[in-house]
Formats: C-alpha cells, sequence, structure tokens
C-alpha cells in the first residue's frame, strides 16, 4: 500500500495552523469588544470623577459650603465627597492599567494571525495531494486512514484547545482566590476594629483592603484572558470582578461603631460576590477537566485505530 504517514504528518502540521488561524480570528474579535467595553467604562468614570470633583469645589468655598457650615455637617460631608472622587479616581486609574494590557494582548494576537495568514490555502494544496494519492493507490485502506487523520487532527486541536482554557481557568481561580484571601484578612480586621481595635486596626484593615482592591485588578485581567478561551470552545461569558470599595478615607476621618459597622457589612458583601464568582471559575474549569479526558480518550483510541490498519 502507499504509506500516507508524511503526509498525514504534514496535515496535522497543517490543520494545527488553520484551527490556530480560527482561535486567534476569535480571540481578535473578543479583545477588540472588550476594548471597546473598558473605553465605555472609562468615558462613564470620567464623566462621574468630574461631578465628584464638582461636589467637593462646592463643599470647599461657595454657597453650598456657607449652608452646611451653618448646619455643621461641611466637614463630614466635605471628607466623604473626597473620598467618592478618590475612589472614582482609582477605578479610573485600574481601567486604564487594564486598557493597556488588553490592548497589549490584541497586538500578540495581531503577531500570530501574522505568522498563520497562508495556513487556509497550505492545508488545502495538502488535501488535494492526499486525495490525488489515494485515487491513484486504490487501496481501501487510504480512504479509512484518511478519515482517521482527519478525525485526529481535529480532535488534538480541539484538546489544545481545552487545555489551554483549563489553564487559564486554573490561573483566573488562583487570582480570585488571592482576592479572597485579602478580602479574609481584611474582614478579620474590621472585627477586631469593632471590639475596640483603634488605630492599628484601621490600618491593618486598610492595607488588606489595598491589597484586595490590586488584587481584583489582576483578578480581572485574569478573568478576562479565561473567557477569550472559554470563547475558543464555544463558551461566551463576561466574568466581571465585583468592586472593592475603596472609601476608607472618610471612615478614618469619622472613626466610631457605626461606620465600623457598615465599613463590616462592606468587606462582608463584597467577601460573598468575590466567592460566588470564585465558584463559577472553579465550576467551569472542573467542566472543562472533564472534557479534556473524554478528548484524550478519543486521541488515544483513534491513534490505536490508525495503528491497527497501518499494521492490518
Amino acid at each position: 500500500m502507499t504509506s500516507f504517514d508524511t503526509l498525514d504528518d504534514d496535515l496535522r502540521t497543517a490543520r494545527e495552523r488553520v484551527r490556530r488561524l480560527e482561535r486567534l480570528t476569535g480571540q481578535r474579535r473578543a479583545v477588540a469588544a472588550q476594548i471597546q467595553e473598558v473605553e465605555a467604562l472609562l468615558g462613564d468614570l470620567e464623566i462621574r470623577l468630574a461631578e465628584e470633583e464638582d461636589d467637593v469645589s462646592r463643599l470647599e468655598g461657595g454657597f453650598t459650603a456657607f449652608l452646611s457650615g451653618l448646619t455643621g455637617s461641611r466637614e463630614e460631608r466635605l471628607a466623604r465627597e473626597r473620598a467618592e472622587a478618590q475612589a472614582v479616581r482609582q477605578r479610573i486609574e485600574g481601567q486604564r492599567a487594564r486598557l493597556g494590557w488588553l490592548h497589549a494582548d490584541r497586538a500578540a494576537v495581531e503577531s500570530g494571525l501574522a505568522e498563520v495568514g497562508s495556513a487556509p490555502q497550505e492545508y488545502g494544496a495538502l488535501l488535494e495531494r492526499k486525495e490525488r494519492l489515494l485515487m491513484a493507490s486504490g487501496d481501501p485502506r487510504g480512504g479509512e486512514l484518511s478519515r482517521i487523520a482527519r478525525e485526529l487532527a481535529e480532535t488534538a486541536a480541539d484538546l489544545r484547545e481545552h487545555e489551554e482554557a483549563h489553564r487559564a481557568g486554573t490561573a483566573a481561580a488562583e487570582a480570585v482566590g488571592q482576592v479572597l484571601r485579602c478580602l479574609g484578612g481584611a474582614r478579620g480586621a474590621s472585627v477586631w476594629d469593632m471590639l475596640g481595635g483603634g488605630t492599628f486596626a484601621d490600618m491593618v484593615e486598610h492595607g488588606h483592603l489595598r491589597n484586595a482592591d490590586e488584587a481584583a485588578w489582576h483578578a480581572q485581567r485574569a478573568l478576562d484572558a479565561f473567557a477569550r478561551e472559554l470563547a475558543d470552545v464555544g463558551v461566551h461569558v463576561a466574568p466581571v470582578m465585583p468592586e472593592v470599595d475603596t472609601r476608607w478615607f472618610a471612615d478614618m476621618f469619622f472613626d466610631n461603631i457605626v461606620t465600623d459597622a457598615f465599613k463590616h457589612q462592606r468587606i462582608a458583601r463584597t467577601g460573598e460576590a468575590v466567592a460566588e464568582t470564585a465558584r463559577w471559575v472553579s465550576g467551569t474549569v472542573d467542566g472543562l477537566a472533564a472534557r479534556c479526558g473524554e478528548l484524550a480518550r478519543r486521541r488515544d483510541s483513534l491513534e490505536a485505530r490508525r495503528e491497527d490498519v497501518l499494521t492490518g
């Protein structure tokens, strides 16, 4: 019989390149949508910041400041408005950093696309060559080997894509877990603060919250990457990390049992929301692991069948 080993290897390689082109094309669409979303968020945040800064300016001077001074609430309102404005600034900084990451991701995708732009033509030429050889050989086993080669190429590509999604999900789970650990530290310090921990407890609590806020942005980047990998396997989602409340500036200025209780409640609610995200990531990763196992078993079965046909 005619040996198709070398040609089958070339076909698998060419099909891998075609699948990579398809995957990267999908990733380009996904990252473009993410960039558009972040740009819209930045626009909204910048409008909100202008409003917050206007509120601060009115309280720092003018008629509103005069009225607030008469009622004795000026300092409290000013501190809280400044805290709100600072929180928005931090959101803007975070989204700008996220936008920079997404632009870098898009550049990497475009570079990959340039490497496999001719893959469909190469794959088509190899298929035509294989067809001619099969027609010339007259060996009925040639048709069976051709079918197995196609199925092996598809299965190997599916397996790789699911494994990539699984790795991205594992990284996202670790990143979200770090946010939970930081919030857990903040929650513990918050309980201590309510029991009379004082200034030192405040410092510990706010340190954990700052760490949680930073970790949340890293987790969002990991979730963005995970979403793009999931799109490659037909799952279209847009996971968003819950916001970590950073309005502790005024809480430090007005430190009492009431504000301590409010802080504790905010931390607890954020922790619950992040835990829900963690559960979704974990469940999705488990599903991907199961699918990887199925595809690996199918690949092994096809390889065994190919060996049986070749050894006759």
